[in-house]
Formats: C-alpha cells, sequence, structure tokens
C-alpha cells in the first residue's frame, strides 16, 4: 500500500463468541510499539468509541474498516469478516500479516 501512514503488523486470528449461539468475530490483535505509532498517526481523525478507520489488507485481499481500542493489549483490535478468511484461507490461530491505512 502507498501511503505515509502505512503499517505493518503480525498477530494471530483469534475468535470472540457471543452469548448467542453461532454468532462469532474474528479479530486481529495490534498492539505494542505499532498500536502507538497508530495512535499518533490517527490523531484527532477518531470516530465513536475511539475507533479509526482503515483500509486493510491481508494477502491479497483489501477493504475498508475500523479498528477498536482494546483494553486487554492496550493497542486495538482489527475485525477479520468472513469473507477475507475465506478469500485468504485463514482460521483461528493463524499467524496473519496485515497492512493497515489509516
Amino acid at each position: 500500500m502507498d501511503g505515509v501512514d502505512c503499517f505493518e503488523t503480525t498477530s494471530a486470528l483469534w475468535c470472540w463468541q457471543s452469548g448467542k449461539p453461532g454468532t462469532t468475530w474474528h479479530f486481529l490483535t495490534i498492539d505494542g510499539q505499532i498500536s502507538a505509532e497508530i495512535r499518533y498517526a490517527a490523531l484527532g481523525r477518531t470516530g465513536g468509541f475511539g475507533s479509526i478507520r482503515v483500509e486493510a489488507r491481508i494477502g491479497g485481499t483489501v477493504w475498508n474498516t475500523s479498528i477498536f481500542p482494546q483494553r486487554e493489549s492496550g493497542g486495538f483490535i482489527l475485525p477479520v469478516k468472513a469473507a477475507v478468511r475465506k478469500a485468504e484461507g485463514i482460521g483461528e490461530g493463524d499467524e496473519v500479516l496485515v497492512e493497515l491505512r489509516i
């Protein structure tokens, strides 16, 4: 991705289940130094709940979404929708390289 505010990190894909049967969400955690750099790059550009609009890329799949602050890590979480997981052949526990553009 081209752009001044482009970041790359690798994280394990994890799953969160709601109380409703069959309702799951998959996320990547973005923490450490990269989360601090993202926070700085997004100053003045945050939305509700501290979200930050991003363009994300995993492999050949690019989509627009938001990252959200995560209290536990002090970083962010990136939701990874089913269409992306299917297109890239990734699942829970896989180490995934993601590029984010702010």
